[in-house]
């Protein structure tokens, strides 16, 4: 196993945090693009945003096949499989030109995404020794929200620029030349064991992690949090560019550097769990999360930027938390058990965003405030029946070490 501070474990996070900031850069540059792509193909903003939605949704789907495929060919190949297919996927996008072009290139922009984030953090669990991996996923995860951040930044500056479609092939070689430095950096693996021809075997371990409340609860913690999280952003994007703020788009998508503050909290969560349980960080990162939420109650720009620095605190607090206890508490098919956790992260989002959007229509920021109320109410309940269950479990395991004796 790999020990933290050695050679190994640099290589291994600089070349994962690479791999993390390229997939997550490439899946969210896109969005900032929304308004001048409806214009360009004269489709309405909803049909446009199936161009975003194809690869968030391809990206779901695709999760779990990508990590029973890791576990007969090795995360390593299929990682880097990945990250290759992402400047391919870019190149294509740029030659298309027509609407369908777009959403089909996409939706493999999403496919090719899936391979790298769902086997990602079962290597590092592999890997890396049990200390080494509490420093390691805090700073993987702080280089998703370093690349989704990037990437809004930097399609919506090159677009300006340049266009879009040269934005995208700057993208595309950027991306070529960080996988070629992943392959340099990352380690073949050593603890990996292949398991090929056991399809079944992994459909069963699906079910086997879905039955496991241990793990199962810290799923939907995931996605109630996510759920919160992305759609705030959402919210207070038309909550600015609305009476009496008056935004304008560009200026209103610099909230997004927000975002900044998630890197901080997700370094954070490796200290934590150090010296105290993880699911008492969760539970704080939630309440962090609600505490933002409220705070935007106040209608002025200090209280909303304050707000939404909260909210990525407490939000990839929690999500750094929940990630690695999935990833911890699996015992077999790791893989498999983090991609059923990014399924529901996504899932979250996905639907968070009916709920949040609805109650901003209907009533407001009041009605986001006991909307996202009720997800975080969630959250903590999950939490407390995930500490009884671990409580539960340490005092039968102490129960039978006493037997034994």
């Amino acid at each position: 196993m790999i020990e933290h501070n050695t050679q190994d474990y640099k290589r291994v996070v600089i070349s994962l945090a690479l791999g993390s900031f390229l997939i997550f850069c490439n899946l969210y540059y896109i969005q900032p693009i929304l308004p001048l792509l409806s214009h360009s193909f004269s489709v309405s903003e909803t049909k446009i945003n199936w161009i975003f939605a194809a690869s968030t949704l391809a990206l779901s789907v695709c999760l779990v096949p990508w990590a029973i495929c890791s576990e007969s060919y090795g995360r390593r190949k299929i990682m880097l499989f990945g990250l290759f297919m992402i400047p391919l996927v870019g190149v294509m996008l740029v030659l298309g030109n027509s609407f369908y072009t777009l959403i089909i290139s996409r939706a493999l922009m999403g496919i090719a995404i899936a391979a790298f984030a769902s086997v990602a953090v079962a290597y590092m669990v592999e890997e890396l020794a049990p200390s080494a991996f509490s420093h390691a996923i805090g700073i993987y995860i702080a280089a998703n929200s370093l690349g989704g951040v990037a990437g809004r930044v930097l399609g919506g500056t090159l677009t300006e620029w340049l266009g879009w479609k040269q934005a995208a092939l700057y993208i595309a070689v950027l991306s070529f030349i960080g996988a070629l430095l992943v392959v340099k950096l990352l380690p073949q693996q050593k603890q990996f064991k292949p398991q090929k021809g056991l399809f079944f075997y992994h459909n069963r371990a699906i079910v086997k992690h879905l039955a496991n409340t241990r793990i199962w609860f810290a799923m939907l913690i995931g996605g109630a949090n996510f759920a919160i999280f992305v759609n705030v952003y959402t919210v207070m994007g038309f909550r600015l560019v609305n009476p009496p703020h008056n935004l304008s788009i560009g200026f209103a998508s610099l909230i997004f550097l927000c975002y900044l503050a998630g890197t901080l909290s997700s370094s954070l969560s490796g200290k934590w769990c150090k010296s105290k349980h993880p699911i008492h960080g969760i539970i704080l990162g939630a309440i962090i999360t609600l505490f933002g939420i409220w705070v935007a109650y106040f209608d002025t720009m200090p209280t909303m930027i304050l707000s939404l620095l909260l909210v990525s605190l407490g939000g990839f607090f929690t999500h750094t938390l929940a990630y690695s206890w999935v990833s911890q508490n699996a015992h077999e098919a790791k893989a498999t058990a983090t991609a059923l956790y990014l399924v529901h992260y996504y899932i979250g989002g996905s639907l968070g965003g009916f709920l949040l959007l609805f109650c901003w229509q209907s009533w407001a920021w009041t009605g986001v405030l006991f909307g996202g109320s009720a997800l975080i109410a969630i959250i903590i309940f999950l939490s407390a029946a995930l500490l009884k269950l671990n409580s539960s479990q340490q005092k039968n395991n102490y129960d039978i070490a006493n037997v034994k004796a």
